[in-house]
């Protein structure tokens, strides 16, 4: 999928760009660019300006900033390495699902396109990584699971957890504490009122993909309290409706690739 050699930090830089608008389709602006790389703006500056002289992003001053074709292209090779390695440490090395993010980080950039086949190979060709984020094949295609956020619903609604966010290893650990991971069945109950806490049912069990062996058993109906940081973390997709549903039902994931448009 990569046509050229680039640098880490290149490979890094288009790789977020990608990862903020893959669940939204807001663009993502220098400022929020460094906030989640953890560098200066002026950084940002010099290397969006570096991008977009290799043909890698679309950006003009004071504007958000766009991924190209090509940049594209780059980033979904790197996602894929990411995602395949953070689930490679989980199924055959015993990670847990709160680790794997900075170990992948590491790696992805260290091992070669063949070594990635071969454990996309060794793995069955996973579709998503233990947080539920989808793995682009290898020709740069993606099916993103038509999800909902967590906060979005109404009281009544139910859904499957589709992905949890990796951005906070202290929410993962909290969430798997209480039962809740990829393909865990939840109802939302209620919000609390003056912005209080997002009241959810959990249904279900976490699915395979984030079992630990000395897991216990989670088929108990659970009641719990969710902040905000939570119910924005949590993307589910839903099953069915209720009386009086306000949600509007996404039908069927979209297919994305390097050689289309977002």
């Amino acid at each position: 999928m990569k046509a050229t050699p680039t640098s880490s930090s290149i490979e890094d830089y288009v790789k977020v760009i990608y990862a903020f608008t893959e669940w939204q389709d807001k663009p993502i602006t220098s400022t929020q660019l460094a906030v989640r790389l953890g560098v200066a703006n002026s950084s940002v500056s010099e290397m969006v300006r570096k991008l977009k002289d290799q043909g890698l992003v679309d950006h003009e001053p004071y504007s958000p900033i766009h991924l190209t074709k090509p940049g594209l292209t780059l980033a979904l090779a790197m996602v894929r390495r990411h995602r395949l390695l953070e689930t490679y440490l989980v199924r055959e090395l015993g990670y847990s699902w709160d680790e794997v993010h900075d170990e992948a980080e590491h790696l992805e950039h260290a091992v070669s396109e063949t070594f990635i086949e071969r454990m996309s190979a060794k793995l069955g060709h996973p579709t998503r990584d233990p947080h539920g984020d989808p793995i682009p094949d290898r020709d740069g295609s993606i099916t993103m699971p038509p999800s909902h956020r967590l906060d979005e619903l109404d009281p009544g609604h139910r859904g499957r957890v589709s992905r949890i966010s990796d951005h906070d290893p202290e929410l993962l650990r909290y969430l798997w504490q209480h039962g809740i991971g990829v393909d865990t069945v939840l109802e939302v109950v209620g919000k609390r009122p003056f912005g209080g806490t997002l009241e959810v049912r959990r249904l279900s069990s976490p699915g395979p993909e984030v079992t630990e062996s000395d897991a216990p058993a989670r088929d108990d109906v659970v009641v719990l309290d969710l902040g905000d940081e939570a119910a924005i973390s949590l993307w589910v997709v839903t099953q069915g409706s209720h009386p009086g549903c306000t949600v509007q039902e996404l039908t069927g994931g979209s297919l994305m690739s390097p050689h289309s448009e977002r």
